[in-house]
Parts: structure tokens; sequence; C-alpha cells
């Protein structure tokens, strides 16, 4: 496998979740960024923050995870993005999530058009493509990109925040497209397709939309990857769970880390969900390596 180092880009929401024991600095392309960067590679956040106190925190906090700045835009218009979050017994978040906020106001620069040249990789969600200037935003970011550059789909399906034709959208431009087991029904409803079982749906969208590599995550339950050729399925590891803020943000991470290096199905496979669960078992998305052992796991894992 290449030792290149890959410059990796998160594009869309960055926001402070705000949970009942604080805040704490999420929105996947920062979490996305952050675990790439562990990983490895070359983790770019490309969001935008008002010109307030929390988007301040936000770039401190940005610079304390070792993540460049370069490509935070700054708005005086809008505050910083906030979503309130709620975690059950179980880990499980609920989400309320601030609307007409900067990152809902995504500007189309020449230093975000010479950043989509350069990117080997890009993770964009649905979420980040609510409003239209932030929709019309990422998709002038995605026709920017190099023909081989990797163009990651992780839908991200959040209170009314999405319709078919996003979806469609996005996943026609995609490489990869990650949803959970949850949300692929849901998706071929929204497409008019019948769901018959989560292998012949992922199937069947990976033909549709001619992609790459399709991945449905199953929560604690593992994932299943499946490109045109073939499927893996993975059971998962299991986990002392804290919450699972940013678990699957963390997933994507490992997978496209892989992909990127042209590793097979059950390699990515595995070191997906391990990273995964690692990030469910401590709070928050950006979790800090706490020992050296763990740091020699996630050394292994790239």
């Amino acid at each position: 496998m290449t030792k290149k180092r890959f410059q990796v880009v998160g594009l869309g929401e960055l926001l402070w979740d705000l949970f009942p024991s604080g805040k704490k600095l999420g929105g996947a392309p920062a979490n996305f960024a952050y675990i790439t960067s562990l990983l490895g590679d070359e983790g770019i956040p490309a969001s935008r923050l008002g010109q307030d106190d929390l988007g301040a925190a936000a770039l401190q906090r940005l610079s304390e995870l070792a993540l460049p700045t370069s490509f935070i835009q700054r708005d005086a218009s809008h505050p910083t993005g906030t979503v309130r979050v709620d975690v059950d017994s179980a880990g499980q978040p609920r989400f309320e999530i601030s609307e007409s906020v900067a990152w809902d106001f995504l500007e189309w620069t020449p230093e975000w058009q010479t950043l989509s040249t350069r990117a080997d990789a890009v993770c964009f969600g649905s979420l980040a493509q609510r409003s239209m200037p932030s929709r019309s935003c990422v998709r002038r970011f995605l026709e920017g990109t190099r023909p081989d550059t990797v163009r990651v789909f992780d839908v991200n399906l959040r209170q009314q925040f999405f319709d078919a034709e996003v979806l469609s959208d996005s996943m026609k431009s995609a490489t990869i497209v990650k949803m959970n087991h949850e949300e692929l029904p849901r998706i071929m409803q929204l497409f008019g397709m019948e769901h018959r079982g989560e292998q012949s749906s992922t199937e069947k969208l990976v033909q549709v939309f001619k992609l790459r590599l399709a991945c449905v995550t199953r929560g604690n339950g593992g994932s299943l990857l499946m490109t045109p050729d073939g499927s893996d399925s993975h059971a998962g590891f299991r986990v002392k769970v804290a919450d699972t803020v940013g678990a699957g943000d963390a997933f994507t991470a490992a997978l496209v880390h892989h992909y990127l290096r042209g590793a097979t199905l059950p390699r990515m496979n595995e070191s997906a969900n391990r990273v995964g669960a690692w990030v469910a078992s401590e709070v928050g998305a950006t979790p800090v390596i706490k020992s050296s052992a763990l740091m020699q796991t996630l050394a292994n894992i790239a």
C-alpha cells in the first residue's frame, strides 16, 4: 500500500454540539478531517463560521486539533452554527439543529476553487445542502475536482433537511456513498424503488448510480460494503458506548483512508469499524488519544 500522504477535504457544516455537559466542536467536516489527520493524511475542513465568539472559539479549537483553518470562511451576517444534542441511555443522540447560520451561506471563492483541484478526496453530505447558497457551492466544488478525485457522499438525513433531488444529484456525483441501515429504506422510498433488504437495495443503488463503493453502517452491528464486483460484511466491535456522535464520521475517514490506498474490502471494513467504535467509546466526536498504546493501534490500522 502507498505511503503517500493524501489531501482529504471535509466540506460542509462546522458547528458546536451543545451537550448537557458543555459544548464540543462538531459537524461532519471537522470530525472527518480530525480522524483523517490522526490516520496520517492531511485532513482539511472547509466550512463557514460567524464572526462571533463561537466562531473564534471554533477556530481556536481547530488549531488545538492541529487542523488547518485556511479554508474556513467568516460570515459577518450569520451566527456560527449550533446543535443541541441530547443523548439517551444507550448513547444514541437526538439533534436540534439551528437554522440560517453561517454554514448555510458557503461561498465559492478562488481559494476554494484551488482547493477543489488539489483534493485527492472530498467528503460532503446532505445536511450542508439544505440551503440553496450552500448547495450551489458544494456542487461547484465537486465539479472543480479532478477526474480521479474520490468524491464521498455521506448521507445525513436530519430532521426535514433533505429531499430526493439532493440525494439523487449527490449520488450521481459520488464515487462512494455511505448511509446507515435506517436511512437505506428511506432513500429507496424517496427514489420510488422497492426496498427488498439491505443487500438487494445496496446493490441496486450501486447499479443505478454507477458507484465504485457503497457502504451501509449498522451502528454497533457492523457494516456492509459493496462494489460492482463483490461485497463484504463485518460484525463490528463491541465497546462501552459513551455517545455515538462522530462515530459515523470516524468510520468514513478510515474507509476513505484505505480506499485511497487500494485496500481490500475486508481491510477497509475492519479498520472503519474499529475506528468508529473507538470514537463511540469516547465523549464527543474529536476525542484525544490518551495512550501510546492507542496511538500504536491507530498506526497499525493506518
